[in-house]
């Protein structure tokens, strides 16, 4: 057996465990499912009063009751009929609902001490063998994952097989919740969120709009850089256009409610593939003018369950690096090599340089489009990956039902994984908009069709870069890279004339003016995580220069002003 299905096992009888103390405790409350998780384990539950932290305490300790007795989990079968009505007598109802819906007509039962549960297994043999687990949070869940349906109550927990793995993974929570780029995000004054404007919608500060604009700046020249042709289309759209490209069909989910103008249904739109189409076929194209390259920095919006809504990881408005491909056959290769290597440079740009590559195949059921094709479209993903001498691994199964795709997940400064670029196949889209160009030989042909995002979501990857660096930004996108601090009024003149040349020479910087101590100021610009202070008293007005400080304390002394902007743009080019 695999460490994967071994620590499963675990954390699923771990579940199990902690559904028996719950029962213990709380009599009244009804058990929905539990299972393991990439990192741990949880349990639904229905319970009128929401459970609080010292209740996880005592379920905690409730727990370690049960594993001391060592209660041996028992499998055993019965119908699936009577498996329900005993699940009804004892108002269990998720349970009943669950069993009612397996097509066998035996259902498997798993007991251990007075706790019964219906479930497929496997289990540890006996309570006794988990001995390392912590309950780690509390929160909300909808039966089966509808909002529709009865709110229940989710404890999340994680278990291991030593107590070196379960240190070592809450020290990781730990720094993680220190990383927390919503806290971050307040602190440094970047973004906020209001419930009067709308969850899920992100309002920009100064500073945060900034590191935006940097961003963009940076993916426009890039992008400029290697051929592509800005598009700019617009955030609302007559929804005869989703209908066309199937996503009011399939997607109407994540849509917005339609909007009436002038006897026309309207949509904010939740892509902007199908408008790059639309550009595409206002004139008839030639196999000389491919590939074809539109980039757009668009905003969009889907509509995200309240429940899921996280900081800027998962929000209802954001602006995507979209970029759509239109290529030959025969270039196929060629562009999927020169889009992957542009990603890499980019996801590198930033200082990301750990990430896993995935190759996400046809789908063994649901798919679009002849198998003849897909085989030559990942055929040539493989052998472009393989001209960049990169490990990748297969995804058997993965692709979407309209092509194969590649996926980039970086690893951050805490070894999470993060999914950043795609690069994805579509045999769908080309066909429904009957997108073609003139081959040389003067007949129709239909274009392969790229999407690819390099960063994905501005707003989830600010979060990224937040948490990855702890809200101390490289200088080259740091939106404040100088504080000017003088240490009273006399230096003031000086101070304003420094602020104009560093601006001057496209060095953001900003004066504090502040009429207070030295210490307090010097103080409050390094939580502000500023990567250079620029210290300014009469010492150094009478000499012309400025004493450089670093956000990690280290004192670079007095240097003249013209070696300190020289100083300032090496370090600032030699990170970009």
């Amino acid at each position: 057996m695999d460490n994967l299905k071994k620590i499963n096992i675990l954390r699923h009888s771990a579940a199990h465990i902690m559904a028996a103390a719950v029962i213990k405790l709380f009599p009244e409350v009804k058990i929905a499912i539990g299972p393991p998780t990439e990192n741990g384990f949880y349990y639904d539950f229905d319970r009128a009063k929401p459970f609080s932290l010292s209740d996880l305490e005592k379920i905690e300790k409730e727990m370690k009751e049960i594993i001391d007795s060592g209660y041996s989990f028992v499998c055993y079968y019965m119908s699936k009929t009577e498996a329900v009505n005993k699940f009804l007598a004892k108002g269990e109802k998720y349970k009943a609902e669950i069993a009612s819906g397996i097509e066998d007509c035996k259902v498997s039962i798993y007991k251990s001490g007075e706790f019964i549960d219906l479930c497929k297994g496997p289990h540890l043999n006996s309570t006794n063998e988990l001995r390392y687990f912590k309950l780690l949070s509390v929160s909300g869940s909808y039966w089966r994952g509808n909002s529709s349906n009865e709110r229940l109550q989710r404890i999340y927990g994680t278990a291991f097989f030593t107590k070196k793995d379960l240190d070592d993974y809450l020290s990781k929570i730990k720094e993680a919740q220190e990383r927390d780029h919503r806290k971050l995000g307040k602190d440094l004054d970047m973004f906020s969120i209001n419930d009067t404007v709308g969850c899920g919608l992100i309002l920009w500060h100064p500073k945060g709009t900034t590191l935006r604009h940097i961003i963009e700046d940076y993916l426009k020249k890039i992008h400029l850089k290697n051929n592509y042709d800005f598009l700019f289309t617009p955030h609302i759209t007559n929804e005869k256009l989703f209908e066309m490209s199937g996503h009011l069909q399939t997607y109407y989910e994540n849509m917005y409610a339609a909007i009436e103008v002038d006897k026309n249904l309207y949509r904010v739109k939740p892509m902007n593939c199908p408008m790059h189409l639309m550009v595409y076929k206002t004139k008839l194209r030639s196999y000389k003018e491919l590939p074809i390259k539109y980039a757009e920095l668009g905003t969009v919006y889907r509509f995200e369950k309240s429940g899921v809504l996280h900081g800027l990881f998962r929000v209802r408005g954001f602006t995507q690096d979209d970029g759509h491909i239109l290529v030959a056959h025969e270039q196929l290769e060629n562009e999927m090599l020169n889009v992957f290597n542009m990603a890499i440079d980019c996801l590198k740009a930033f200082g990301f340089n750990k990430y896993e590559v995935y190759i996400a195949t046809r789908p063994e059921k649901k798919y679009i489009g002849k198998v003849e094709d897909w085989e030559k479209a990942q055929e040539s993903i493989e052998n472009a990956l393989k001209k960049t001498g990169h490990i990748y691994e297969i995804d058997n199964g993965g692709g979407a039902f309209y092509g194969p795709k590649i996926d980039i997940k970086i690893r951050d400064a805490i070894g999470r994984l993060w999914q950043c670029s795609t690069i994805q196949f579509d045999f769908n889209l080309p066909e429904r908009f009957d997108i073609y160009y003139i081959d040389s030989s003067g007949k129709k042909k239909r274009p392969y069709m790229i999407h690819r995002a390099l960063i994905g979501s501005l707003e989830r990857f600010i979060g990224i870069l937040l948490e990855h660096y702890v809200g101390s930004l490289p200088l080259w996108i740091s939106p404040i890279q100088v504080a000017i601090i003088s240490i009273n009024k006399e230096q003031h003149e000086y101070c304003a004339k420094l602020l104009k040349q560093l601006l001057e020479n496209d060095i953001r910087a900003v004066f504090d003016s502040r009429n207070e101590n030295i210490g307090y100021k010097i103080r409050e610009n390094t939580i502000q995580k500023i990567p250079y202070i620029a210290i300014i008293g009469s010492k150094e007005k009478d000499v012309g220069g400025v004493t450089i400080r670093t956000r990690k304390s280290k004192n670079f002394g007095i240097m003249s002003i013209n070696n300190f902007i020289s100083f300032m743009k090496k370090n600032i080019h030699d990170h970009m």
